[in-house]
């Protein structure tokens, strides 16, 4: 009987983490796919949901993880290692926005919105994002590291964001590198979100040298412009050029399943170029 691929996927239970859940179902290839939230019940319903929607011969099984948690990490570390004897994929998606754009500062884990009307001051919102964006990927590796290292081909994802981008942030003829007038005030709408998905490639590119002796294959994804709830208004994404949230999925189970084998260590993505500029 062939034996299923373990994938761990964080922050599953909506937006693009669910929607990668979905196209490894699709996969001819087979595969144990371990669906984390936050919340146990609506992991255990979005699991139920995602196998409800299509006939694979893959698994879904849902489990409980906070990444903000070092607790709830280990709590969700030792439940998958009492049922399994390893992962062959880890892909950090929890608190990920699967959006370039968003009509919503507060879609993914970007709270820079919540600066402005109020509800968080700047060092709030800015230790959350990354808490939620960096630390908490970083802890979840760590932590599972033990389970990744057991498989014959393990596999270790990041998804992140073109927003991420240093020289596109920086590129003048970028229309949306806008300099606002000078005086006050001053708002910056994805400052916070932007540092911690430019943190975050930065841990990738850590994990890839730490782990390059173990055979570890490392990535960061930045999926581009999708039409999912996180981003706000679909239809109105839509006009500006978003693609179906499944097609996000798509471009994470080819990761999965070796297409960009040849790019480890760097953010890949299926847009413009076929690796982002740092």
């Amino acid at each position: 009987m062939e034996e299923s691929n373990i994938i761990v996927i964080t922050g599953a239970n909506t937006g693009i983490g669910l929607e990668t859940v979905k196209s490894l179902l699709r996969s001819s290839q087979k595969y144990h796919i371990l669906l984390g939230g936050r919340n146990f019940e609506k992991s255990r319903l979005a699991a139920e949901s995602s196998t409800s929607e299509a006939t694979s011969q893959s698994s879904v099984e849902p489990f409980e993880v906070d990444v903000e948690s070092d607790e709830s990490i280990q709590r969700a570390y030792e439940a998958i290692a009492a049922k399994h004897p390893r992962i062959d994929c880890l892909v950090n998606n929890a608190g990920s926005s699967s959006s370039t754009y968003s009509l919503s500062a507060k879609s993914g884990a970007s709270f820079d919105a919540y600066i402005q009307d109020g509800s968080m001051t700047a060092r709030q919102a800015w230790n959350k994002a990354w808490d939620v964006n960096v630390t908490g990927a970083h802890i979840m590796t760590s932590t599972f590291l033990p389970l990744l290292l057991r498989s014959r081909d393990p596999r270790l994802v990041f998804l992140t964001s073109g927003l991420s981008s240093l020289q596109g942030a920086s590129d003048p003829s970028n229309p949306r590198n806008i300099h606002p007038p000078a005086g006050l005030p001053k708002t910056q709408l994805f400052a916070g979100y932007r540092s911690s998905k430019a943190g975050l490639n930065m841990m990738m590119v850590e994990w890839a040298k730490t782990l390059k002796n173990d055979g570890v294959k490392v990535w960061a994804v930045a999926p581009g412009l999708l039409a999912t709830s996180l981003g706000g208004d679909t239809e109105l994404l839509r006009k500006l050029g978003a693609q179906e949230p499944s097609v996000g999925g798509d471009i994470i189970r080819g990761v999965i399943e070796g297409k960009r084998d040849a790019d480890v260590g760097n953010v890949v993505r299926e847009y413009l170029t076929p690796i982002q500029p740092w």
